[in-house]
């Protein structure tokens, strides 16, 4: 993506997103914006950013969500230099 990625429908998406503060209601609307493969796809993100903050090994980490190596050492790269979301959502996933 280029530098200015944060364009003005990802902002709105980013409200409506933030918008919806109950699980249920999260789930609903995620199912009306995507797909069964987007939204397995996000979880398995999901579900490898929590892996690699545990440490997993990165094949473990593919195996147990059928990711490639390639994909979850993108995904570690984001955890450990992106914008800091995944960081805020393990943080908050504490609590």
């Amino acid at each position: 993506m280029t530098k200015n990625w944060k364009t003005a429908k990802i902002k709105r998406l980013a409200k409506a997103l933030s918008s919806v503060t109950n699980e249920k209601d999260m789930v609903s609307f995620m199912r009306d914006l995507c797909t069964l493969e987007e939204m397995t796809e996000m979880a398995n993100r999901w579900e490898a950013v929590q892996m690699i903050e545990e440490g997993k090994p990165y094949r473990e980490i593919a195996g147990k969500t059928g990711m490639s190596t390639t994909t979850v050492t993108r995904i570690a790269h984001w955890l450990k230099h992106g914008e800091g979301g995944y960081q805020k959502a393990l943080k908050q996933k504490k609590k």
